[in-house]
């Protein structure tokens, strides 16, 4: 079929009247056409995300029924006395739309639904999977993404997120679905729509994590970024006694616009503006994405300078606070994705944990026996994977607010444990280089110039070791990306990213404390500095 009796074919099957009329109106233009019909939007171990807009390279209407029936499809063979699948959505454009599809489609598959009332998070979504002892779990979310995205998250009845084979499995499953028509896929009318109770139970659970015992003086202001965690943190800490908490009036309610926000992500530069402009008071300032499985935390300087601490940062300390409070002595395990800082392995030896690494994402640190706390960078915090086996920024703040409130308490702050941490340790210091590529194409070939060719120094330092991440020789499964380990170890490792069209590079020094810590700082920036310059020539 041409490009344009494709893009006509599409256009009479499709369901969504706007995505018609937009489909419709680029039907003349060549381009436009070959952008959203030129390829399919890949099923993978992060499910499905991208521009909302018609075609099959676009998440739209047709495009969610048909990975639903190739979800269905997947279940019913591997569950051949029947199942449940619980459905949650976030408040982005088309996300209930979305969620409803694929509810329809379930139903008509013959398996069992469950389906949130209104927006949740998706570390209730993820809770609401083991709790109901379902079979999958489906969230219709773009989490820190564009206004223009929207995606699809599938979990399994573990709680976590799909990894290989079954993402291939699906995909396979989606891809023979998409080349019949669309009123082939039944459809069911009747699912269940699940009341407060589950989110009730799930604050419940969060709440037991703070000890009775616990300082709760702690003047905090919470943003969430437009989403949908702010009734159910508010809740929470309500509930726990935590206070006072203010919240940024201007980004509490769910809007899919983003307004106020460049990129609703609060590791980008000026998300958390607005918060810091009503921070006079305040100890701390919490934020959460949009779907709410991304906690950041700001807090002031000895200087009384206002800053966000780095994924790496917060990781460490939550490490280190939860050494602190007693834990079951089943769940021993400290965990961190390849990428985040390494100061996690030297934290949980010192305090009699077994240490583990795993691929970027917590399809993989969700899963390991034992784990007692996982966290991957990119401001992901996993602090009760027994009940939520996913990054959680909800009970991440919980844990926050509760070891920040602690310090306060002991005249103490969060720079004090981290220079602790740099004194006895050494000082841990990371930082990412990424690159934004308007053709995904870039990507792999910047990743493979440098596979075939790796560097013997980078910033006039001499690589020790260098591991490509795709071949049997690494002790991680297979995946794309290259590892350099550096004299005094520094670190660079390359990856694209899983979920927005970047190639991300993340650098880590470490400099041991002979001296002052100012000293030390200095040195690491440098380094730092000296690293991130290298890696920009490799992203050019």
């Amino acid at each position: 079929m041409t490009l344009r009796a494709r893009a006509e074919a599409w256009l009479a099957e499709d369901p969504d009247p706007d995505t018609r009329a937009q489909l419709q109106a680029i039907l003349d233009d060549e381009s436009q056409l070959a952008d959203c019909f030129a390829q399919r939007l890949t099923f993978g171990t992060a499910g499905l995300r991208g521009a909302l807009g018609p075609g099959p390279n676009r998440m739209n209407r047709v495009v969610v029924t048909q990975a639903a029936a190739g979800l269905a499809a997947y279940l019913t063979a591997s569950h051949p006395h029947g199942c449940a699948v619980v459905i949650g959505y976030d408040a982005r454009h088309n996300s209930e739309a979305f969620a409803r599809d694929t509810a329809e489609v379930l139903t008509g598959a013959g398996i069992s639904v469950m389906v949130f009332p209104t927006p949740c998070p998706t570390p209730v979504l993820a809770y609401a999977i083991r709790r109901l002892g379902c079979a999958a779990g489906v969230m219709v979310t773009a989490s820190h993404n564009p206004p223009q995205d929207n995606g699809y998250k599938v979990y399994l009845g573990d709680g976590c997120q799909i990894i290989p084979p079954a993402d291939a499995e699906i995909e396979a499953e989606i891809a023979r679905i998409a080349q019949l028509p669309l009123a082939d896929i039944p459809r069911g009318e009747e699912w269940d729509t699940l009341g407060e109770g589950i989110t009730d139970d799930y604050i419940r659970r969060a709440a037991s994590l703070i000890s009775p015992k616990a300082a709760r003086d702690i003047s905090i202001i919470y943003t969430p970024l437009h989403g949908v965690g702010g009734d159910v943190l508010t809740r929470l800490f309500a509930t726990v006694g935590f206070g006072p908490l203010t919240t940024v009036a201007a980004q509490f309610d769910p809007d899919p616009d983003f307004p106020t926000v460049t990129f609703p992500n609060p590791e980008e530069p000026g998300a958390l503006d607005l918060a810091l402009a009503q921070s006079s008071g305040a100890d701390i300032i919490i934020a959460n994405d949009p779907d709410a499985d991304r906690c950041a935390l700001a807090a002031q300087d000895r200087t009384g300078t206002w800053r966000m601490l780095r994924g790496d940062e917060l990781g460490s300390l939550l490490a280190w606070w939860i050494t602190q409070r007693a834990q079951p002595a089943e769940r021993r395990v400290l965990a961190q994705s390849i990428v985040s800082c390494s100061l996690l392995a030297r934290i949980a030896e010192a305090n009699g944990y077994d240490y583990a690494r795993t691929l970027t994402g917590f399809k993989w640190i969700g899963r390991l026996p034992g784990l007692a706390y996982g966290y991957e960078e990119a401001l992901g915090y996993c602090v009760d994977p027994e009940a939520v086996a996913d990054k959680d920024g909800i009970t991440a703040a919980l844990l926050t607010a509760e070891m920040c409130a602690h310090l306060k308490f002991h005249g103490m702050n969060v720079d004090d444990v981290l220079d602790d941490l740099a004194l006895t340790y050494g000082l841990y210091a990371t930082d990412q280089v990424s690159v934004r590529v308007s053709d995904r194409a870039r990507i792999p070939e910047i990743v493979a110039a440098l596979r075939s060719n790796p560097p013997l120094t980078i910033a006039g330092t001499r690589v020790t070791s260098f591991l490509d991440l795709e071949s049997p020789d690494s002790d991680l499964p297979p995946t794309d990306g290259l590892l350099f380990e550096l004299e005094g170890n520094a670190r660079v490792i390359i990856r694209p990213s899983g979920t927005e069209p970047k190639v991300k590079c993340y650098l880590q020094t470490v400099v041991h404390v002979t001296g002052s810590l100012e000293a030390a700082r200095a040195q690491a920036g440098e380094q730092l500095h000296a690293l991130a310059e290298a890696v920009r020539t490799w992203l050019d």
